[in-house]
C-alpha cells in the first residue's frame, strides 16, 4: 500500500472521529497519533488532508449537495460523507493529484470502509462533481 493511500485512510479516520465525536480537528489530530508510528510524509499528508477537508467542509458540502440526486447529504453514512468530502477537497486544493487518482482512491476507501454499494455511489457522485468543476475551471485551483 502506498504512502499517500495510507495517508488518505488516516485522514478519513480523523474526519470520521471529528464528526462522530464533535471534537475539533486539532484535538482529534493531537490524540490520533499517540499510539502510532508512521513516516513523517504520511503523517504530514494525512494531517493536511484532514485539516483541509474539515476547514473546507461547507465548500465541499455545497458541491456535493449539488450533485446528489434524490439524496440529502446528512442522510448519508458518516463514512461515506467524509470519503466524498475528502475527495472534493483534493479536487479543489491538491492540484498535483490527477482527478482520476482522487476518484480511484475514494473508491478504494469506500470499498474498505463503506457499505456494500458505497464504492459505486462514490464513483457516480465524484464523477459528477469532477465534471462540474472541470466545466467551471475550478478543478485544482
Amino acid at each position: 500500500m502506498g504512502a499517500r493511500h495510507k495517508a488518505r485512510e488516516y485522514a478519513l479516520q480523523m474526519l470520521y472521529q471529528a464528526e462522530a465525536s464533535g471534537a475539533a480537528m486539532s484535538e482529534v489530530q493531537a490524540s490520533f497519533w499517540r499510539d502510532q508510528e508512521v513516516p513523517p510524509e504520511v503523517r504530514e499528508f494525512a494531517e493536511r488532508l484532514a485539516a483541509g477537508a474539515s476547514a473546507a467542509r461547507q465548500e465541499c458540502d455545497e458541491l456535493l449537495t449539488g450533485s446528489l440526486e434524490n439524496w440529502r447529504l446528512e442522510r448519508l453514512a458518516i463514512v461515506d460523507r467524509n470519503i466524498l468530502r475528502l475527495a472534493v477537497f483534493e479536487f479543489l486544493h491538491e492540484p498535483e493529484t490527477p482527478p482520476i487518482v482522487v476518484i480511484d482512491e475514494a473508491i478504494e476507501l469506500a470499498r474498505r470502509f463503506g457499505g456494500d454499494d458505497s464504492w459505486q455511489f462514490t464513483n457516480g457522485i465524484l464523477d459528477a462533481v469532477r465534471k462540474k468543476l472541470e466545466a467551471s475551471g475550478s478543478l485544482g485551483r
